[in-house]
């Protein structure tokens, strides 16, 4: 257990990490998500309000799905990454990074009419992540689940566990098929209890979370994606629509497209298990300064290490990098196309 966003959080279990990371990709893991923040926005005009007060579209998102999406700041930079539910035209249910809590409140406060109910509901709701190949069959094996249809890949449902509504989407954060279960928090033993009672589930901590979403190349606040770093940096910015919505305005645009900073997220596989930390250079075969690891580590499912890295050149997969290791010998690595582990089954049909 270690201290996060001033929760005491499961890095992991008896099994340990790896073995963790090999059930996520083979079968079905549980994974204790409570620290999360949740939002209701409520009003006439949430969904207009919401436009403009998120970086991606909220004008034509369907009710019924759910879309990642940016808080961003004055400058263009990103208060936080997001996934903004569309309950229905009037109402939206807003998830967000634990250490971000308070700053996305203030932003959301700062942005959104004053005819606009905001409600925090981080402190009652509990949030179990239930994910891996296996997970939907998981949740069919549940009594009252066997005819179940289940939602398409980041769209959101209702439905019974342990006698209670709960409200879960299919989304997550592994590349794997998966369930992302909302409920009050005085139901989330009872609902763990339950699922990891199931043959097929076992319990998976920070450490495989880590490794899971570093293969698939997916942002980590604080990591990928900061106050300093716009979605276009971090390579989103066709999420961002700004072509087929060319006269939408939303918070931070001007300075989003102000910004003219070369900065380019980029996938680097190493040439062995060795890995890179976050605040290693990122060099030429030469030596010049090409960027900075912002995330790296050992890749279970691959064999090797890889990392990502913010560069200042928008340079090919296939490019020759070093990484400096810190005195030690520098690693070789190549830039790589994303995500590096290409076998995930998140888009599958079920």
């Amino acid at each position: 257990m270690v201290p996060f966003a001033g929760w005491n959080m499961p890095v992991q279990y008896p099994e340990g990490i790896l073995a963790e990371h090999t059930h996520t990709r083979t079968a079905a893991a549980l994974f204790d998500i409570c620290h999360m923040g949740e939002f209701y926005i409520r009003g006439a005009n949430a969904r207009q309000a919401l436009d403009y007060t998120l970086a991606r579209p909220v004008c034509d998102q369907p009710v019924g799905s759910c879309r990642y999406n940016f808080l961003l700041n004055n400058h263009g930079g990103t208060i936080d990454d997001v996934i903004l539910y569309c309950l229905d035209d009037n109402e939206f249910f807003l998830v967000v990074n634990a250490s971000r809590i308070s700053a996305d409140e203030a932003q959301l406060k700062k942005t959104l009419p004053t005819d606009i109910c905001l409600e925090n509901v981080s402190a009652t709701t509990a949030k179990i992540d239930l994910q891996g190949p296996q997970a939907a069959a998981v949740l069919r094996q549940l009594p009252g689940w066997q005819n179940a249809t289940l939602p398409k890949y980041f769209h959101w449902s209702r439905g019974q566990l342990c006698g209670q509504e709960i409200f879960y989407s299919r989304t997550g954060y592994t590349g794997e098929i998966g369930f992302e279960i909302y409920c009050p928090v005085t139901l989330a033993a009872e609902i763990w209890q339950l699922l990891l009672a199931q043959p097929a589930v076992r319990p998976a901590g920070l450490g495989a979370r880590d490794t899971l979403r570093l293969e698939m190349g997916m942002a980590l606040y604080g990591h990928e994606l900061d106050e300093q770093t716009t979605p276009l940096q971090a390579g989103m910015g066709a999420m961002l629509k700004l072509a087929e919505f060319p006269n939408r305005d939303f918070f931070g645009k001007g300075a989003l497209l102000a910004n003219t900073t070369n900065k380019f997220l980029k996938g680097i596989t190493l040439l062995g298990r060795r890995a890179a930390r976050s605040g290693n250079s990122v060099l030429t075969e030469t030596g010049e300064l090409l960027g900075t690891v912002t995330s790296g580590g050992f890749a279970p499912s691959l064999g090797q290490a890889v990392a990502l890295a913010y560069l200042h050149q928008d340079l090919p997969p296939g490019t020759p990098v070093l990484l400096d290791a810190g005195g030690k010998t520098p690693l070789q690595g190549v830039l790589s196309a994303l995500p590096f582990y290409q076998h995930g089954t998140a888009r599958n049909k079920i």
